[in-house]
């Protein structure tokens, strides 16, 4: 399980605000309620999360949610070791423990036993029962549950139960807008702002196709490696293929239109 241990904020974490939700997300912290992030892959979500914890001086767990992900592995289990059997703690014990954030990453990709577990830490009793050792944990002040899921992927098999979203104040992430975009793959990245600004313009043209046979769309990260690797010396259209079309899909034909879209809305500098 990935980031099991707090993670070190630093105070200079970019992060380009798309509306409220910097203010939206402190005044959740300060009356103690959990927050549900929705939007598409590659949006923004980890590092307003990252940023919010700089900000407000919290210890951050994030645990990336997946099909074999169960309630032990967030409360925790007992080990054998040397000297017998032990409790270990799971990150979310821990982070009910030290009063930090604690962030699971497309929840709805886990067990459903997982998002039981979670339900008496998202009223007033912020409490978090550990069956296997018959303590009931009470949240120390500070802590804050946050999870995430793309509402792109949901279906009748993985979706969040109305009875469990409905206990989180919500806040709706999308891609930035265009002048926002640029700033961020720019800073990002390190290229310059004409090289952001067509990127930002490519991904625009690209994410009007979303509904073509693409499950999901150019997201502001793709960008980012995009200019990355340009800017350490790649032609513009291996960049764009390596990095914004090859991730988009596997059929080969599809490939073929999407380059063909960056070679008309994207200068490459007459390369194939």
């Amino acid at each position: 399980m990935e980031n099991i241990h707090p993670i070190e904020q630093q105070n200079n974490l970019f992060y380009q605000p798309q509306g409220q939700e910097v203010q939206l997300f402190t005044h959740a912290f300060e009356q103690h309620l959990p927050v549900l992030l929705k939007g598409p892959t590659g949006c923004g979500k980890t590092r307003f999360i990252e940023h919010m914890a700089a900000q407000l001086g919290r210890p951050l767990y994030t645990i990336a949610c997946h099909d074999d992900l169960s309630a032990a592995d967030l409360i925790g289990r007992h080990l054998i070791g040397k000297d017998g059997t032990y409790w270990q703690d799971g990150p979310l014990t821990r982070a009910v423990r030290e009063g930090a954030i604690c962030y699971l990453d497309e929840v709805v990709e886990a067990r459903k036993d997982t998002t039981v577990v979670i339900h008496p830490l998202t009223d007033n009793r912020r409490m978090l029962p550990i069956d296997r050792t018959g303590e009931l944990l009470s949240a120390a002040p500070g802590f804050m549950l946050v999870v995430s899921y793309n509402p792109g992927y949901q279906n009748l098999l993985k979706g969040m139960k109305p009875s469990t979203r409905q206990r989180f104040v919500a806040l709706r992430f999308d891609y930035p807008e265009p002048a926002a975009e640029v700033k961020v793959v720019s800073h990002e990245s390190g290229c310059d702002m004409c090289l952001a600004t067509d990127l930002v313009n490519l991904a625009h043209h690209l994410r009007k196709l979303k509904d073509h046979d693409l499950e999901d769309s150019v997201s502001t990260r793709l960008l980012i490696y995009t200019a990355q690797l340009i800017t350490q010396g790649l032609s513009r259209a291996g960049a764009c293929r390596a990095a914004l079309v090859e991730p988009l899909t596997d059929d080969a034909e599809t490939v073929a239109a999407l380059m063909q879209v960056v070679a008309a809305k994207f200068p490459v500098d007459g390369e194939p």
